[in-house]
């Protein structure tokens, strides 16, 4: 009985031996080898829930999330920069689009929240709406007003949801588009758009050039409001397209930043008498053209009423030439080389609208549309 006990006792320690030797062979768990492209892998929930870094164009770092699933605009001007990148993912628009402009947009996309702007005259900016709405984040594009960084930095307090800029100019578009791609995350959409840009930019620019060295560049004045005693003068932002278009005669001592532009009298604008007088869609251009010479007053007595060289700025669904002052005014720059150089042109007008038309709005531009829209535009 010792021996069977002793034989058992040796066999017991005998398996705890080789057991042990088997967990020495095991290697330890390892950590995962870093690697830059498992953050793609991730599970979308882990990503909503990781946040990033964002310098803006402000100059402001802003927190923001890893992904950007939802996005709102602070007004029309980023509207039209946004929609043609992010409509898939726009959490609303800041205002809703007239009968008239909404046939340009799919329907689909004209149920969307309207969330207000925060600049501009036409109301501020619905936090109750755009809470509702809950977007990841809210872009402004466009021009920096001097009390952005104060702005963007309270709504971003106050409402919880990031704020910034990005600076965009009718020079800078493609860069704009490129900063707006990479920030929500469609980086290739975003580069179609800027090359379009980029290319039409310098195609105008060139013809812009060979006017100058002949020194045919006309004189332009762009009146509007329910007067047309309002103009878009030198040096404001909404009229960057018509200072490269033209020599813009309305300089004045100090240029109001708002689309209304400055008011001025009748005798001021005699005394500019531009060879081309330009009317935004909502002003006096139908009641002038449908005047005889005298009851058009004192608007017969200037060179352009005379010569029949004043036109309506083309509508749809937002006007050409400068409100608001967002990216469609490539269309304007497009237009007025047609209208003031032809013989310069090297491009054909319809074809570029409808390239415009269907990048940005994936409308698919007519004949009948496209003569409704330069109806009164064009010689």
């Amino acid at each position: 009985m010792k021996r069977i006990m002793c034989l058992m006792l040796c066999l017991i320690m005998s398996m705890g031996i080789f057991t042990a030797c088997g967990k020495t062979d095991q290697q330890p768990a390892q950590p995962p080898a870093e690697n830059p492209t498992e953050e793609a892998a991730k599970p979308e929930e882990q990503l909503q829930d990781e946040s990033r870094e964002y310098t803006d164009d402000c100059g402001r770092t802003v927190t923001i999330p890893a992904k950007i699933n939802k996005v709102a605009v602070s007004g029309p001007l980023s509207q039209i920069y946004a929609y043609p990148v992010c409509f898939d993912i726009l959490a609303g628009f800041s205002t809703a689009f007239s009968e008239e402009a909404a046939k340009f947009i799919p329907e689909k996309y004209l149920n969307y929240p309207e969330l207000g702007q925060i600049y501009g005259g036409k109301g501020s900016m619905n936090l109750e709406a755009l809470l509702a709405a809950a977007p990841d984040i809210v872009i402004d594009l466009g021009e920096a007003k001097k009390s952005m960084v104060e702005d963007l930095d309270g709504l971003t307090e106050q409402t919880g949801i990031p704020f910034v800029h990005i600076d965009a100019t009718v020079k800078t578009a493609p860069q704009a588009f490129r900063k707006l791609g990479e920030l929500v995350g469609k980086e290739d959409r975003a580069e179609v758009l800027a090359k379009w840009c980029e290319e039409c930019y310098a195609d105008v620019e060139a013809m812009m050039e060979k006017v100058d060295a002949d020194g045919k560049r006309k004189t332009l004045a762009y009146c509007l409001g329910d007067k047309g005693l309002n103009v878009l003068a030198e040096g404001s932002y909404h009229a960057e397209t018509i200072n490269m278009m033209a020599k813009n005669v309305a300089e004045v001592a100090d240029v109001v930043s708002s689309g209304m532009g400055n008011e001025i009298d009748m005798e001021q604008l005699i005394l500019w008498n531009p060879d081309v007088i330009i009317f935004a869609p909502d002003s006096i251009y139908d009641s002038i053209k449908d005047s005889s010479e005298t009851d058009n007053g004192s608007w017969g007595q200037l060179k352009a009423i005379k010569d029949g060289e004043f036109y309506k700025t083309p509508f749809g669904p937002y006007g050409w030439l400068a409100s608001p002052p967002s990216v469609q005014r490539y269309l304007g720059m497009l237009w007025l080389g047609q209208l003031l150089y032809p013989e310069y042109v090297e491009y054909d007008l319809k074809e570029k609208v409808s390239e415009y038309y269907k990048l940005f709005y994936d409308y698919d531009m007519t004949d009948e549309v496209y003569a409704e829209l330069t109806q009164f535009a064009l010689k």
